[in-house]
């Protein structure tokens, strides 16, 4: 292109100036904008961002040694799910047809639904009558590791008591354990303890044996004292 242009006169090339000038007035100037989204999309709670980098054992879920309350109770929400007998995995299939359940009762109303759990441990598993050993498998489903009495969905918006306790009654029929319907405001769990009515979470750390009798008074615990083979003579 610059071989052709160098054989136009100065006339020529003042007359293509002009041209491009006026092409460019007849042409809109718009503001420069992104034509894709610089914000990241959505996680989805049943499915986590990135693959295992090591494979998950079983395991099970993790209780604080000297006892917790942690995620018991509603937070956000008016209304929640709490699971009642004892802690387990639960599948990322279950909590998806316990979530659809719950849209399906409440279909037309306002409500918000919050996830207390994520489905970020995978469960492999291996064929029937297969040896010991070669690894431990391939890649099954994704799970969640629920502890007792935790909170994993709660309800909040314009909806009537008996109608969030009918949902998540639903909903719990579709997830493996006993469940039971929260309120905001009800007092924490500690394990399958409720506090309240003068159960602490002191009183429960608390031994529950009783010291022996007299070694709350004195300092040092008495000692026995061994017999000499004279006084036994």
């Amino acid at each position: 292109m610059a071989s052709h242009l160098r054989y136009l006169t100065r006339p020529q090339m003042a007359c293509l100036q002009a041209t491009s000038i006026g092409l460019r007035a007849s042409i809109p100037v718009l503001p420069l904008s992104r034509c894709f989204s610089t914000t990241s999309p959505a996680l989805d709670w049943l499915t986590p961002k990135f693959m295992e980098k090591s494979k998950s054992p079983k395991g099970r879920p993790h209780v604080a040694t000297g006892g917790s309350s942690r995620g018991t109770t509603v937070v956000w929400g008016d209304y929640g799910l709490r699971m009642k007998d004892h802690d387990r995995r639960l599948p990322a299939s279950s909590l998806k047809i316990a979530e659809e359940t719950i849209k399906r009762r409440l279909r037309g109303m306002n409500y918000t639904l919050y996830k207390r759990v994520s489905a970020n441990i995978g469960v492999y598993t291996k064929g029937n009558e297969q040896r010991m050993g070669k690894g431990k498998g391939k890649f099954d489903y994704w799970t969640a590791r629920v502890g007792v009495s935790r909170v994993v969905f709660e309800l909040k918006g314009d909806i009537h008591e008996k109608i969030a306790r009918e949902a998540f009654r639903l909903a719990g029929h579709k997830l493996p354990g006993l469940w039971e319907f929260v309120n905001k405001g009800d007092p924490p769990v500690v394990g399958i303890t409720k506090l309240g009515n003068g159960v602490t979470l002191e009183s429960l750390k608390r031994a529950r044996r009783n010291p022996p009798l007299g070694t709350n008074v004195t300092s040092n615990p008495p000692t026995t004292t061994s017999s000499s083979p004279d006084a036994s003579q």
